[in-house]
């Protein structure tokens, strides 16, 4: 069986969530905290061998107070992230273990995930090497210019909305992140693709969102209770005691 470590991103500074006492990853929802729901996705999986989870250096002493006994128990790692999102990944695959075959990527921010969505994208992985869900753009898309106005109409024919997980061979994602030169993807599909690879598009689903306001984060209580019930890990949830994750 493949082996996948898992590398969840925390570490963004939330400028559009607009809460001075939380960032998006670690405000409440559902009895628990964001990241925590993205991360239980992972955690029960017997092909999961690691999972490392990304915050920014400011936030590790509040992180540390709040989940540090429950992540030494669960065996996560911590790593501090970077500037951008390609800085706190690279930040990241350092720490991956030679164990793993394939490096996954998600979004902390996104906790509603469905146990078939990661078995697809990683299967689609394992065939082609990368692998990331997305979903087709249905709106018309509107290039706008500083001033508030549409430039012109973009066509949105074979247009995808990138999601996450984003999965690729752990060494095909060392190899593109240390050719990148200062350049700075936008996610890990941009920086394979940028180094030669072609990445493989599994169909996400819109209820995959990615919380960036108060209004997604309201949202995603209600699409929560509309999930399939996680895996558990020998019967046993591994938050089965929500005060600990509070």
């Amino acid at each position: 069986m493949a082996k996948f470590a898992v590398i969840l991103l925390a570490a963004g500074r939330s400028s559009r969530f607009h809460d001075k006492h939380y960032k998006k990853p670690f405000a409440p929802l559902a009895g628990r905290a964001v990241w925590l729901h993205s991360a239980e996705r992972f955690l029960n999986r017997d092909d999961v061998c690691q999972l490392i989870v990304v915050i920014s250096a400011d936030d590790h002493e509040s992180f540390h107070d709040k989940f540090g006994a429950n992540i030494a128990i669960l065996g996560m790692d911590v790593v501090s992230g970077g500037a951008e999102r390609a800085d706190s990944v690279q930040a990241a695959l350092a720490q991956v273990r030679a164990e793993a075959d394939f490096v996954v990527v998600h979004d902390a921010a996104r906790p509603c995930l469905a146990d078939q969505w990661i078995d697809e994208v990683f299967a689609a992985a394992e065939l082609s090497g990368a692998a990331i869900l997305a979903t087709p753009v249905s709106s018309t898309l509107k290039r706008v210019n500083d001033k508030q106005q549409v430039e012109e109409t973009v066509s949105r024919e074979k247009v995808w909305a990138a999601q996450t997980p984003q999965v690729f061979r752990r060494q095909l994602l060392l190899d593109a992140y240390a050719a990148r030169a200062g350049k700075q993807p936008t996610d890990e599909a941009q920086a394979v693709e940028q180094f030669g690879h072609a990445v493989t598009v599994v169909l996400g689903s819109p209820i995959n969102l990615k919380i960036t306001s108060k209004a997604d984060l309201h949202l995603a209580v209600h699409l929560l209770k509309a999930m399939p019930k996680p895996k558990t890990m020998g019967g046993l949830h591994p938050f089965a005691d929500d005060d600990l994750w509070r």
